[in-house]
């Protein structure tokens, strides 16, 4: 997922969202774990309200058809490396599928992405929308490691945060660039201090493995699987280590797996900059006139004078916070996420013009996690803990500064702020684990791999790249001509047909289908 001005971060859950005590630690029994945590059995019961880590707000609704949401705790090892020794819990939701046990298939895994998204509070979010899956699927999701309930990592406090996401990402002088250092080495000490346990376990490979055992405690010969985002990254491991064990699976808006994280920043800032030139042009395209610009260049060049203008001068947000360069990049590049919250940025950028910017301070918080109340989930620190244990390679300030040439090239607009993003792992209390995560997956079952032409978070070209490494006879590349982040939830009927009829009825799409 993108790496905005502080951290890569996910914004699938954004639509649902605007329109519409910390659990599961390890275990205290030092002497280690003789249980067969395969044999575990469930305790399903009614879900709570979301924790503060989880992102607040109420328990869920149920769907039509007693779809009643219930939650429970997986024990799964604290270190995969010594399975008998402590547990964590791992943080489950499911409804029951509406079609009974006639032609139930099992269960559906979903992964929603970030890395550092709740599957807990955003399954139920999403939930009509799978709800012919339901007929023959229980629909499963989860708080990964480090995320949620699930022995959640934790770094500054709300406090700290709103200081760390108003500061300036877009150095333009020594003193700034000290200021950007020492504000992401605070943020990383921070997460040393407070989860230095869980910062080495918190790998995709670890989250993985969590799935694997998740598969046999809840009764499934076969991993059925659908991932959006990083969640096809999460997905595209899981097919490497147990090729034997993936069912149907789908993976949706897909992370390149042959690029290193300096090579998907690039990529990112390029793909916002694709989805600015088609909000730029869609809005001056209307049969009314664009509020924001006669034509689509001026649309862009009215937006890259804002955030000039808010460089040095913001201007009222949400009392006491004020709307920075940083935060209206942030609220811009949320709002790109999604073709049905382009009305809300240009609703947005015209307040933001007359000197309110609380729209974009709202769809900032919304990106970087946090509630009206002030109260932000963990999503910023399980993001960077995650990628940094994944990711190998570690920036200078030094090297970024030469790289701005390219990232500028990239986006004129973002270029700058995905370049000093690639600092969040510097300085970082955990190696990475390596340059490029391993999805080759001979033997698996089938895997349909989504990609959408103008998604701005995971460009299309990652779908390609990744049904290649996925393996020959494994990866199956449907195409969506489209907008936004993912295809699905985008509720193209071609797309939605092809999905359903694999993951229902497993018939596998023809490589190359093009949906639009």
């Amino acid at each position: 997922m993108p790496k905005p001005p502080r951290m890569r971060a996910a914004a699938l859950t954004a639509t649902a969202l605007l329109l519409s005590s910390l659990l599961a630690g390890c275990s205290d029994d030092d002497s280690g774990n003789d249980e067969d945590l395969t044999a575990q059995e469930l305790s399903w019961k009614d879900c709570p309200a979301p924790s503060q880590a989880q992102g607040g707000g109420s328990s869920p609704s149920p769907l039509p058809d007693d779809g009643t949401w219930q939650c429970a705790t997986m024990k799964a090892p604290l270190d995969w490396n010594d399975p008998k020794g402590d547990t964590i819990g791992i943080d489950l939701i499911r409804v029951k599928s509406s079609g009974g046990e006639n032609g139930r298939i099992g269960s559906l895994i979903f992964n929603f992405g970030g890395p550092g998204i709740s599957g807990v509070t955003t399954l139920p979010s999403f939930g009509a929308e799978y709800e012919k899956l339901r007929t023959r699927y229980d629909l499963v999701s989860f708080d990964p490691r480090g995320v949620g309930r699930s022995a959640p990592v934790l770094c500054e406090d709300d406090q700290q945060l709103d200081a760390y996401f108003q500061q300036d990402s877009t150095p333009d002088d020594a003193a700034e660039r000290t200021e950007l250092v020492d504000g992401t080495r605070q943020f990383n000490a921070a997460c040393e201090k407070n989860s230095e346990e869980m910062l080495p376990r918190v790998r995709t490979t670890d989250a993985a493995r969590d799935m694997d055992l998740m598969r046999q405690v809840l009764g499934d010969d076969k991993l059925h699987y659908f991932g959006f985002s990083y969640g096809t990254e999460l997905g595209g491991v899981y097919a490497h280590l147990f090729p034997r064990n993936v069912g149907r699976a789908v993976f949706d808006a897909v992370v390149d797996p042959t690029q290193n994280s300096e090579q998907g920043s690039l990529a990112q800032a390029a793909g916002f900059q694709l989805a600015l030139d088609n909000f730029a042009a869609d809005c001056t395209s209307q049969v009314e006139d664009c509020p924001i610009g006669d034509t689509a260049e001026d649309v862009k060049a009215r937006i890259a004078k804002l955030l000039k203008d808010l460089d040095s001068k913001p201007i009222e947000g949400i009392f006491p916070r004020e709307l920075t360069e940083s935060a209206a990049t942030s609220g811009i590049l949320q709002a790109l996420y999604s073709k049905d919250l382009w009305p809300y940025l240009t609703q947005g950028l015209q307040e933001a013009y007359d000197g309110n910017g609380r729209i974009l301070l709202l769809l900032s918080d919304s990106l970087n996690g946090r509630s009206e109340n002030g109260e932000y989930s963990n999503v910023a620190a399980a993001n960077v803990s995650i990628n940094c244990a994944d990711e190998k390679p570690r920036y200078t300030p030094e090297y970024v500064q030469r790289k701005l040439p390219e990232f500028q090239s990239a986006s004129s607009v973002f270029g700058v702020g995905f370049a000093w993003s690639m600092l969040s792992c510097t300085d970082w209390a955990v190696a990475g684990a390596a340059e490029r995560p391993d999805v080759s997956a001979a033997g698996s079952s089938p895997i349909l791999v989504v990609g959408n032409t103008g998604d701005p978070a995971t460009p299309y070209e990652g779908a390609r790249n990744m049904a290649q490494a996925l393996g020959r006879g494994v990866g199956v590349e449907l195409t969506y001509k489209g907008q936004g982040h993912g295809a699905y939830n985008s509720k193209n009927r071609c797309v939605q047909d092809a999905v359903n009829g694999y993951l229902l009825d497993g018939k596998v799409p023809t490589a190359g289908t093009v949906c639009s």
